[in-house]
């Protein structure tokens, strides 16, 4: 299930001090799949994150993951910087910088398909990546 994002490109982030180091330092506009051994992570999220990437010529300048239930350091740490947002898992963030400017949360992946995730993250990329972003 980490291999998942590992293998597209994805860094994954193991602690709190590496998560903590990541933002502090993070440049341009990064994507966060918070992962999740549930069934939406693994039939709708991670393929619809994976999908968008691979359709989109604009592209997200950092991806990195943290994994619910497996690294939980890293995980809270990473929802501290999601707030307001409340806890959610799997969940996707998307930062300039180290500020958060787009959040998909459970309930937006929960009975979707991966291809209509997929859909909404080209739209955002196209906003938020994009030359004039």
């Amino acid at each position: 299930m980490k291999a998942d994002l590992t293998s597209v490109g994805f860094q994954e982030l193991l602690t709190a001090e590496a998560v903590d180091n990541f933002m502090t330092n993070a440049e341009g506009v990064t994507l966060v799949m918070i992962n999740s051994v549930c069934g939406c992570a693994a039939g709708a999220a991670r393929p619809g994150v994976k999908a968008a990437l691979a359709k989109s010529e604009i592209k997200p300048d950092n991806l990195v993951t943290v994994f619910a239930g497996v690294d939980t350091d890293a995980v809270n740490k990473m929802r501290e910087y999601t707030l307001p947002y409340p806890p959610s898992s799997p969940a996707i963030a998307m930062f300039r910088d180290d500020e958060l400017i787009h959040f998909i949360e459970r309930h937006h992946i929960e009975g979707r398909s991966a291809e209509m995730i997929a859909q909404h993250l080209v739209m955002a990329f196209e906003e938020f990546c994009g030359e004039k972003a």
